[in-house]
């Protein structure tokens, strides 16, 4: 017999082709995020969970998984799985790490050039009929970013790649992690390790590149944002509660910092009634920093791989904890 897989959501069809060779498939088709109550209740009898960012699979859930081998996550991160009582439990879990890289990098700095240059904001004016006349020498001006300092929070595959991408710019880059990068690397990019404090004072520009974990959560709230400078923008587009929102909209509203562009939220997604859509020196996109074709295409593929390892007893390409 068929071991059974359960999809919280569809996928590609080249994906669904292969998993239906080896599985019985069940692919959830209702309200997204499967509501908790129909995932605990088919959890119980599948050997393979095919996941997304906004399902949670804590403990309560894993334990209901008699017969769970797997769990194969399509995202990079992995925050929202308990993964020590997955370990525990002896249950794999795969995710999707490298392939998105360039495109979430290219989100940032995506967002890092909009907010600088008030792309969307002057989108909005044309759009709403406020363009009454042509701009003078003080209206409407944002800023260059040659020499400008960008701070990357979190020097991995991401904000690596961010780093290569400012570098074309003209732009400084400092960077913090739990340890400096090697020299060598250093050297390539043009990055210069300072103090999280450091950064936070100096950077015209702070991308975020960490994982929420308890450490991160929260980080950057108003004893932050006072600390910045009153010129600096704040780029996210890991995890929105290394975020706190609240505080956000303060230093926005109260120009404590002058903008943000923000791809995740605490809580998404977020509703138009949101303080942060109100606010006119802020750029949102709906997470998409892995949106582009070729690498969702990619993420589909690794995460049938994963699962595929994993359902078997053996380590996804791409594992956590076990």
């Amino acid at each position: 017999m068929k071991k059974k897989v359960f999809l919280t959501r569809t996928l590609h069809d080249f994906a669904l082709k292969e998993l239906r060779k080896k599985y019985q498939i069940e692919i959830h088709s209702g309200k997204i995020p499967i509501p908790q109550s129909k995932l605990r209740s088919k959890i119980k009898e599948i050997d393979g969970l095919i996941c997304f960012p906004y399902d949670i699979i804590n403990r309560e859930m894993i334990e209901e998984g008699k017969n769970l081998k797997v769990i194969s996550t399509y995202s990079v991160g992995f925050d929202h799985i308990d993964t020590e009582y997955a370990k525990k439990k002896k249950i794999r879990v795969g995710y999707t790490p490298e392939v998105l890289t360039d495109a979430t990098a290219d989100m940032a700095f995506s967002l890092l050039l909009d907010i600088a240059r008030r792309v969307t904001e002057g989108d909005k004016i044309i759009r709403e009929g406020r363009w009454k006349e042509i701009y003078g020498a003080f209206d409407y001006v944002g800023v260059d970013l040659q020499g400008k300092t960008v701070g990357i929070l979190g020097l991995g595959r991401i904000g690596s790649t961010l780093a290569k991408r400012v570098k074309a710019f003209d732009m400084k880059i400092t960077y913090h992690n739990r340890k400096p990068v090697t020299k060598s690397k250093e050297r390539t990019l043009d990055a210069k390790y300072v103090s999280f404090e450091k950064l936070i004072r100096e950077s015209d520009f702070i991308s975020i590149h960490v994982p929420h974990t308890k450490e991160t959560d929260g980080l950057f709230n108003m004893k932050i944002f006072k600390k910045m400078k009153k010129t600096s923008f704040l780029i996210n587009t890991s995890r929105g509660k290394v975020v706190n929102e609240k505080d956000l909209v303060i230093a926005l509203k109260k120009k404590i910092i002058s903008g943000a562009g923000l791809d995740v939220f605490d809580k998404e997604p977020i509703s138009k009634d949101h303080p942060l859509v109100k606010l006119p020196n802020i750029v949102l996109a709906p997470h998409i920093g892995s949106s582009t074709k070729e690498t969702r295409i990619k993420m589909a593929e690794i995460t049938v791989k994963n699962l595929n390892l994993g359902i078997n007893g053996k380590k996804p390409i791409y594992s956590v904890g076990y």
